[in-house]
């Protein structure tokens, strides 16, 4: 009775994802357009196993992703032992020669991975894509289960649900790991990119200043934030 309780709220969560302005922008016809943000109050119900299970395996591909990434920009032995041709990373359109030799802090290449999963008919989940580079999306279930707790305690006090609401100290906590003694900022594209909202918002919540690129100066090979 609990999850009907949420699915009759579907409306009053919807409009308050439009109140509080809930987007994300979309380029078509080389047009920005932005449009609120679809909920459906039906959840997909994973069993604590079965999250488990994608746990360790979702762990170990980042791992080996990193390691990737760090061979790639370093010393090249997965190409020096042809397990791979040098053609698919030297042609590839996210391949960066800025970064040759570049050991980023704590070895850390990718901080935040977004891989894309899909159930297959047969139940297994798959691997859709790796998204390593600028991953977005973490905000909408954030802010979608907040409203859904506003809008029906009964269903969170009577099912156990994991909870999510430590997201932005987990963010927090993984650029911290990494900072080497400066000031954590989210840097956004700006008002246009499809994901600001969200960059607003998890900079709100980390409590760390959202920057555009027309705040950051380099003088003396060093990159500063001017304050306004």
């Amino acid at each position: 009775m609990s999850t009907i309780d949420l699915y009759e709220r579907t409306e009053v969560i919807n409009e308050w994802l439009a109140r509080y302005g809930v987007k994300f922008g979309i380029y078509k016809n080389n047009q920005f357009k932005e449009q609120l943000f679809p909920f459906d109050a039906i959840p997909r119900v994973l069993s604590a196993q079965e999250f488990a299970v994608m746990e360790k395996g979702l762990k170990q591909r980042v791992k080996a992703l990193n390691l990737f990434l760090k061979d790639i920009y370093g010393e090249k032995a997965i190409l020096r032992d042809k397990v791979i041709p040098e053609e698919f990373i030297y042609s590839s359109s996210g391949y960066t020669t800025q970064c040759e030799g570049i050991r980023p802090p704590k070895d850390v290449f990718s901080h935040i991975s977004g891989i894309d999963l899909v159930q297959g008919k047969d139940g297994e989940w798959y691997i859709l894509e790796d998204n390593l580079r600028v991953p977005s999306g973490a905000l909408y279930p954030m802010i979608a289960r907040e409203l859904c707790r506003r809008s029906s305690p009964r269903t969170f006090r009577e099912n156990h649900i994991e909870d999510n609401r430590n997201y932005a100290d987990l963010l927090s906590h993984v650029m911290e790991h990494v900072n080497t003694g400066e000031i954590s900022v989210v840097l956004t594209p700006g008002r246009y990119n499809a994901a600001y909202f969200e960059h607003s918002f998890l900079a709100e919540r980390m409590h760390v200043p959202l920057v555009e690129h027309d705040d950051l100066v380099v003088e003396n090979e060093h990159l500063y934030f001017i304050e306004f």
